[in-house]
Order: structure tokens, then sequence, then C-alpha cells
């Protein structure tokens, strides 16, 4: 090992260890200032709520995005790392906004996922879209974004509600499926979230759509390892044998 590369090796361990202490301290003040104000509002204002409406409220909440508290770390954290994880939690809008951005710069430079070069430019294309997101909102959504409001017509105000969100979500799935450049994965994927959507969740109830995003993520898992391609699968010590 020459001395250049222990010594990123071990800048890079210094890194590492850091985004974490950081990372960890961070998320626990943002978690307390988060839980902070409702419990504010729930033990001194007078809003006469008591524990099993806010238990209700809870499970109510929890039967929606329960499912996501596990799926979304183990769906991202292959293509962000654990430093980019941190901020992507603490950001928010992260299939929309932040991934979007992180597949865009690793695929510009090429980087693979996994490897550190992916997760820097993970880190930096998060910051680079927070900062962006800012500014626009401070020109765009503010003076602009009010300005334009009341110009628009209202038909065309309720189309560009009912369509952008689909069209963001669609660009950012084509996005994956070149950067993943597995059409049998992608193939998978589309076949069961058109089954999952169009002929389980309109029969089964509202319910199990609540867990449909759960349930198109897990069943893709399994399908892909299922039906994966074998033809690089190391030879068994059965094969070599007979060989």
């Amino acid at each position: 090992m020459s001395t250049e590369t222990a010594a990123a090796q071990a800048a890079y361990a210094r890194y590492d260890r850091t985004t974490s202490r950081w990372g960890r301290i961070t998320m626990f003040v943002v978690l307390v200032i988060s839980v902070g104000a409702p419990l504010y509002v729930l033990f001194f204002l007078d809003l006469s709520v008591t524990q099993p409406q806010m238990w209700t409220g809870f499970l109510a909440v929890a039967a929606v995005f329960a499912a996501l508290w596990v799926i979304e770390p183990i769906t991202y954290y292959p293509i962000l790392g654990p430093a980019a994880m941190y901020q992507t939690f603490m950001i928010g809008n992260i299939a929309n906004k932040l991934l979007p951005a992180v597949i865009v710069a690793q695929s510009a430079i090429e980087a693979k996922p996994g490897t550190r070069r992916a997760e820097l430019a993970a880190v930096m294309a998060i910051g680079g879209a927070a900062v962006m997101h800012v500014v626009s909102l401070f020109i765009f959504v503010g003076p602009l974004g009010t300005w334009l409001i009341t110009v628009v017509p209202d038909s065309v105000i309720e189309v560009a509600q009912l369509y952008i969100f689909p069209a963001i979500i669609g660009a950012v799935v084509v996005q994956l499926a070149i950067y993943v450049k597995s059409p049998r994965i992608t193939i998978i994927a589309l076949a069961v979230a058109v089954v999952v959507q169009v002929l389980m969740v309109p029969n089964l109830g509202e319910m199990f759509g609540n867990f449909a995003t759960a349930i198109v993520v897990v069943a893709t898992m399994v399908l892909a390892w299922v039906l994966r391609s074998r033809k690089n699968q190391p030879a068994t010590a059965e094969s070599t044998s007979e060989d």
C-alpha cells in the first residue's frame, strides 16, 4: 500500500467518524426540537386533548407511514451512504428533490453506488440542492410566487396541482432506471407497481392502500432476488466436483 493510499484511507476514516458523531448529535437536536413543540402545546396550552385522542392520532399516522420508517432507510442507504443519510432525513423531500440530485451527480462523474466517491458526491449534491431550494424559496416562491398565483387562471392551477407530482415522480423513476442499468429489475418493479396499484388497491380497500408502497418495495426486492440472472453466479462445490 502506497503512502498516498494509506493517507487517503486515514482521512476518510476521520471523515466517517466525524460525520457519524455530528450526524447523531444533529439528528438528536432536531428530534428534540420537533417533538418539543407539540409536547409544549399538549402540556402547557389548554387544548383539552386526552391521551386516547393522542394515541388515536398517532396510530392513524403510523398506519400510513410506519412501513416507510423501515423501508426508506433500507432503500436509500445504498445510494446515499451514511453521511448523506443524516442530511436527507433532516432536510426532507428525499424522493422528489434530494435523491434525484444525488443520482444526477453520481451519474455525471460515473460513481458506482456504495463507493466512497459516490458517498462524497451524494453529500455535495444534497448540500447544493438544499442551497438552491432555500434560494428559490426566497426568490421564486416568495415575491414572484405570490404574484404569479394572482395572475394565473384557477383552471391552470388546478391542472398543475393534479399533474406536477406524478410528473416529478415519473422523472425520478426514469432517472433511477437509467442509473441502475438493469432492465430486469426495472420491469419487475413496474409490473409489481401496476399490479398493486391498479388491481389490488382498488379491490382490497383503504387499509391495504396505506401499505401499498411498502408492499411494492418488499415484493420487488424478493422477486428481483428470486428472478435474478444466474449466469455470473460462482460455481458451487457440487458443480465444481462434477466438472
